[in-house]
């Protein structure tokens, strides 16, 4: 080939291959403005984003959760820059809290669920796959008690190092009774993963985590997701019952309530009535057991320090709900009477006390 036409030939070659890398850049433009604008338009229908870590997610449990988020709103795959771009075009509130969490291996979960759902929803929908060596245990692992399918031989050393008790039945090796095999956080072993997998048993937790919920410009990190169901139950319990009692107390005049208000001013006023001796069909009960109470701690008061009165006196016992009681009391009790009474005992109730006792 002369030098002139190698020279045209290369110049062509050169001209093609231009040309190539030119079409394959225009369409990978092409491409990026599609996704930019697909973004764009998601983001026009949802208002919350969930940035959910898939690194290390096997592709058939990905795309099973992916299907159940799918009634609540759009799981995509995009570049992290891609994302960035679509987000900065639209001048979105908090892009710059929410950059940081742009990295890795992101699916991106455009929804109108509020963040708690999200994350409610999400620790729900686990699958199980097979154990691989060097998996960590994320739960217990039991093997079930029954028929293997494994015939003896070689894999009854396998179960022994595992220390499964086992027996021959039926020509298949038996699993004697369920056996733990694995605590949770435990590395799985070659000869366990073979195991399980031999018995069908799917024993690792697959689930997609939120790293970051973006809300309308809220930035809501994984670990503010959590929410205490029962701390907030007891809590609400709590805080209902504490304004119910104030409610109560201050007499708050609503419906929920005014049974308790009427019953605790009824039973004040009659309580009030009793003590000031102002006799009613409802007090007079009270009233009289209250003064004969007064009564007798005043005649024990008297015969102490006049024994010579020989007064037979006993305290009596008031209750609200039951007669009074004559009960002799011991000196130490009488003392401790003599000083809750000597402040409410007045003249007039010393007169009325020795009335009653002298006829």
């Amino acid at each position: 080939m002369k030098g002139s036409t190698r020279a045209k030939l290369s110049k062509l070659l050169t001209s093609v291959k231009k040309e190539g890398v030119k079409h394959k850049v225009r369409v990978a433009l092409v491409e990026k403005d599609k996704v930019i604008n697909e973004v764009k338009d998601l983001l026009s229908r949802y208002k919350v984003i969930a940035i959910l870590d898939i690194s290390g997610v096997p592709s058939r449990e990905y795309k099973e959760i992916k299907k159940a988020l799918s009634k609540y709103g759009v799981v995509k795959v995009y570049k992290n820059t891609l994302i960035y771009r679509a987000l900065k075009d639209l001048s979105i509130r908090g892009l710059d809290e929410l950059e940081p969490y742009l990295v890795g291996v992101n699916a991106y979960f455009f929804t109108n669920l509020n963040a708690f759902e999200i994350a409610n929803i999400l620790d729900k929908l686990v699958t199980l796959r097979y154990a691989k060596p060097g998996d960590k245990a994320t739960d217990d692992i039991y093997v079930p008690e029954g028929p293997t399918g494994i015939p003896p031989g070689p894999m009854m050393s396998v179960f022994g190092k595992l220390k499964i008790r086992t027996m021959v039945k039926e020509g298949v090796i038996w699993i004697a009774k369920e056996t733990k095999v694995a605590s949770a956080g435990d590395e799985i072993s070659v000869e366990l993963a073979s195991l399980l997998r031999k018995l069908n048993v799917k024993p690792i937790a697959v689930k997609l985590n939120a790293k970051v919920v973006w809300d309308n410009g809220t930035i809501l990190r994984s670990d503010q997701l959590r929410l205490d169901i029962e701390s907030f139950r007891k809590d609400l319990i709590t805080a209902f019952q504490l304004s119910k009692n104030l409610a109560v107390n201050i007499a708050l005049p609503i419906p929920e309530i005014m049974p308790e208000v009427l019953s605790k001013a009824f039973t004040h006023a009659v309580t009030l009535a009793s003590h000031i001796a102002y006799v009613t069909p409802d007090t007079a009960p009270f009233a009289f057991r209250i003064a004969v109470a007064k009564a007798q701690a005043l005649a024990l008061i008297l015969s102490q320090k006049n024994p010579d009165l020989r007064l037979n006196v006993g305290i009596a016992v008031v209750t609200t709900t039951q007669q009074p009681t004559q009960q002799p009391a011991p000196a130490t009790e009488a003392k401790k009477e003599e000083e809750e009474e000597k402040k409410e005992v007045s003249e007039e109730e010393i007169a009325e006390g020795i009335s009653s006792l002298f006829g």
